[in-house]
């Protein structure tokens, strides 16, 4: 069926498949389709299926050609995907660049581009340098630790005639008013109810309500300024009248083994809770320290090396992380788009936004299963059992459940597949020369964000 097919290779690691069907397979298509045309059609002055084909080829002549057109196209792209490696990627369409003519007379070509998975050209990767904070724990770390979970363990407690001042827990009743001293329509909001000092409120009330107590009320006038962090107001002068109607303050716990207890059964004394905040610091220094050197590394080889990204894998990549973004809002995609039209952004614009790190994900990925393949990691069925049961243990759970539980949902191929990717990033880091870095404070290093 297929007489010739070419293959020209575009960039962005996309092909150019050019193929010529022989004129015997194309008439044969077409009659093929003739025969069902005349079996089914049914037209005035004819039994069914008794319609001469010269009127079949009149009346639906430039349907059948068409459609032949399409089965003879359809056909032979199988045919071919079937014999070559160049296959297009699963998330890209084949585009038609050169219509077919089609014609019985003569044989039929047709050329398709699409997206095939890269072929990538690795740096050298023996030798990169590496720069790792240095980094200790400090007592202020283990007493900041320590005192959140104070704070999670306070008990709330009423203040009925207590001035309200920082570290207040305040429940209050809002709206806007109009110049005229009327409520505007849509601003009210009963039992809102926030910390004083935190900041987390639409007008930031915290200085206004200071000193007000329970069962007062207030009309405040405020002009925000023209960066404000809520665009609505930036600019804007506002009068909100608030009535307070609860205020309560945290009483913490003394830090004593009575604490530990209330943290966890297993921690019998206040030291044995600070022992085990000690070792889990270390844990998370461990774990960040070793990100930021594969980071380098990667970022390293990401530039030393060639990587094509398809157009149709960064696309496919960013509506992952739009789906991602969605499901983060726990609505319907809709609603998050009306907020994202609020703030003067559209989808496209959002996903415009997050290209560059999509694409340098995107490279990061590709290298690493390069990777995989050049150092031949494999992850033994003993690997795989020793993370089961580090993960069972780090949730609570039997070992045998959480296999259960991988297994029913087609999880422990994505779990082999994320030890080889660790696998592949210590053998990077094996063959990188690392050297110290600055000194930095705890927080800098593993919240740097924050």
């Amino acid at each position: 069926m297929v007489k010739e097919k070419k293959i020209e290779q575009l960039d962005n690691s996309a092909v150019k498949l050019t193929i010529t069907v022989e004129q015997d397979a194309v008439r044969s298509e077409y009659d093929t389709l003739l025969k069902e045309y005349a079996r089914n059609a049914q037209i005035k002055g004819f039994r069914k299926g008794k319609v001469p084909p010269a009127v079949l080829e009149r009346k639906f002549g430039e349907s059948i050609r068409h459609e032949a057109s399409q089965k003879s196209l359809e056909n032979a792209l199988r045919s071919v995907f079937d014999e070559i490696e160049e296959k297009p990627l699963p998330y890209c369409t084949p585009t038609l660049t050169d219509e077919p003519d089609f014609s019985m007379e003569s044989d039929m070509t047709f050329a398709v581009t699409y997206d095939v998975f890269p072929e990538i050209t690795i740096g050298e990767y023996d030798g990169i340098q590496v720069e790792e904070p240095q980094v200790s724990i400090s007592k202020d770390d283990e007493k900041r630790e320590l005192e959140q979970l104070q704070e999670q363990n306070a008990v709330v407690v009423e203040k009925e005639n207590a001035a309200i001042k920082d570290g207040h827990i305040v429940t209050l009743n809002y709206q806007e008013l109009n110049e005229d001293g009327t409520p505007t329509e849509n601003t009210r909001r009963e039992d809102f109810t926030f910390t004083v000092g935190s900041g987390y409120n639409l007008y930031q009330l915290d200085s206004d309500i200071a000193g007000l107590k329970k069962g007062d009320s207030k009309k405040i006038t405020k002009t925000f300024a023209e960066d404000y962090e809520h665009s609505e107001l930036a600019g804007q002068t506002r009068t909100i009248e608030v009535e307070i109607t609860a205020v309560k303050e945290k009483d913490l716990p003394a830090i004593d083994d009575e604490l530990a207890q209330d943290v966890s059964e297993k921690y019998e004394t206040i030291d044995d809770l600070k022992k085990d905040i000690r070792n889990r610091l270390e844990k998370n220094l461990e774990t960040r320290l070793r990100q930021i050197k594969v980071d380098q590394v990667m970022d390293t080889l990401v530039e030393n090396s060639t990587i094509p990204v398809p157009a149709s894998m960064l696309d496919a990549e960013l509506e992952n992380s739009w789906h991602r973004f969605v499901h983060q809002f726990r609505a319907a995609e809709d609603q998050v788009l009306q907020l994202l039209q609020m703030q003067g952004k559209t989808k496209d614009e959002l996903l415009e936004e997050w290209r560059p790190a999509a694409e340098k994900n995107l490279k990061r990925s590709l290298i690493t299963q390069k990777l995989i393949e050049l150092e031949k990691i494999e992850v033994s069925d003993d690997e795989l059992e020793e993370e089961l049961k580090e993960q069972a243990e780090g949730s609570g759970t039997s070992l045998e459940e959480l296999k259960e539980y991988f297994t029913k949902q087609g999880m422990m191929p994505y779990l082999k597949q994320d030890l080889q990717e660790r696998k592949a990033q210590d053998a990077l880091l094996a063959k990188a020369k690392i050297k110290k870095g600055k000194k930095s404070g705890y927080l800098d290093v593993v919240q740097p964000n924050q």
